[in-house]
């Protein structure tokens, strides 16, 4: 039997935690699926995020890829891109088209999952070691080779497909780990009244005219750009917020400020590089 991975609400009392970081993702290991999360043993210190999958380390969104990252063990966290083909089928890919990460050209939406069988991620040369060129996985395939495994958090780009992602999440019993990422809160706020857990991400001029305070109840984790002013992430640190995370992070430098500013999660492209290494001299 895997062990179900499992985020807290806000609601349970913390046990003693690390000194480095806030309360953070709660891991459980019940004898059957459950969508109950026990008090139990709870993450603490810093959470790192391979942003569609560490895309500075592996191929942006690729099975192959994240399948790579969770083996390395370098991230609690990962992160994929989903939007909506055509016929409903939901697919892991960031841009609104296919010609920038693909052997294919046009939107992403003009296809339907017979189409999507023939579209191939062309992996960057930059990229290290070697890797072959795969179709980009459905949101269903993702949630079957991860889910109840690793803490995955699945970005919307196509806000019409919440209610088809919140029935996959809830037809495996994975509603306690998988959040449900959005730059819209109005989204989370939706996505929250499902059951789901929410992530909302904020540029740093929209975090300059925001009130997170008022998220709190429907927002599980908030991210703040890592170009944000101090006075703006500490207001995202203070809002009651259970967990704030900060994107995109690249260098040590950017992840020991954000993290000196009271963030408990870093979201990278680049898990391997910063996961293991010091803080910046």
């Amino acid at each position: 039997m895997v062990p179900l991975i499992a985020l807290t609400l806000a609601t349970a009392p913390a046990t003693p935690a690390a000194p480095v970081g806030r309360t953070g993702p709660s891991v459980a290991a019940p004898e059957a699926p459950s969508e109950v999360v026990p008090r139990g043993a709870r993450l603490t210190g810093t959470t790192f995020t391979a942003h569609r999958g560490g895309a500075l380390e592996v191929p942006e969104n690729s099975m192959q890829g994240m399948i790579a990252t969770q083996q390395r063990g370098y991230a609690r966290v990962l992160d994929a891109d989903i939007r909506q083909l055509r016929d409903g089928t939901l697919v892991a890919m960031h841009d609104a088209t296919l010609d920038r990460t693909t052997d294919k050209h046009g939107k992403v939406s003009a296809l339907d999952w017979k189409d999507w069988q023939k579209v191939r991620i062309v992996p960057k040369r930059s990229l290290p070691g070697h890797w072959r060129r795969e179709r980009p996985p459905a949101a269903r395939e993702i949630l079957d080779r991860f889910g109840g495994d690793t803490l995955l958090m699945l970005e919307l780009k196509d806000s019409e497909g919440l209610s088809r992602l919140a029935r996959l999440i809830r037809e495996r019993h994975l509603t306690r780990s998988v959040m449900v990422e959005s730059n819209d809160p109005q989204v989370a706020e939706k996505a929250h009244k499902m059951g789901l857990l929410t992530a909302v991400w904020r540029s740093a001029r929209q975090l300059a005219h925001d009130q997170p305070k008022e998220w709190q109840d429907f927002v599980t984790m908030l991210s703040v750009d890592h170009r944000a002013s101090a006075r703006h992430v500490r207001k995202a640190v203070e809002s009651g917020i259970t967990y704030v995370w900060s994107h995109t992070v690249n260098t040590r430098k950017t992840r020991d400020r954000m993290l000196k500013l009271g963030c408990d999660g870093i979201v990278t492209d680049r898990p391997g590089s910063l996961a293991l290494t010091g803080a910046e001299p």
